[in-house]
């Protein structure tokens, strides 16, 4: 699995791909120069079971950690994720 991350002005997205077919994609909108609100999760049903959406909110907490941001999770699936894993919630606003 490859998450890749794309990334215009105000938005942007992981994107999940598996020999090159699209697994997900989880978006986001920037908040300012230091915050991003991820906003949806969305994984193809082929890929559903596989970890897909958690690796993308992974790869956004990367991406947080070496950027020195935070992020808020309104989609119901990222803030389940960071519920469950308190590992994670250091980037938590």
């Amino acid at each position: 699995m490859e998450i890749k991350h794309k990334q215009d002005d105000n938005k942007g997205a992981f994107i999940a791909e598996e020999n090159g077919a699209k697994a997900g994609e989880m978006t986001y909108s920037k908040a300012g120069a230091d915050k991003i609100i991820i906003d949806h999760t969305e994984v193809n049903p082929e890929f559903n079971g596989k970890g897909v959406g958690k690796q993308m909110v992974l790869a956004a907490v990367d991406y947080a950690r070496a950027t020195g941001i935070k992020i808020l999770p309104l989609c119901p699936f990222a803030k389940a994720t960071f519920d469950k894993n308190k590992d994670i919630q250091d980037v938590l606003v």
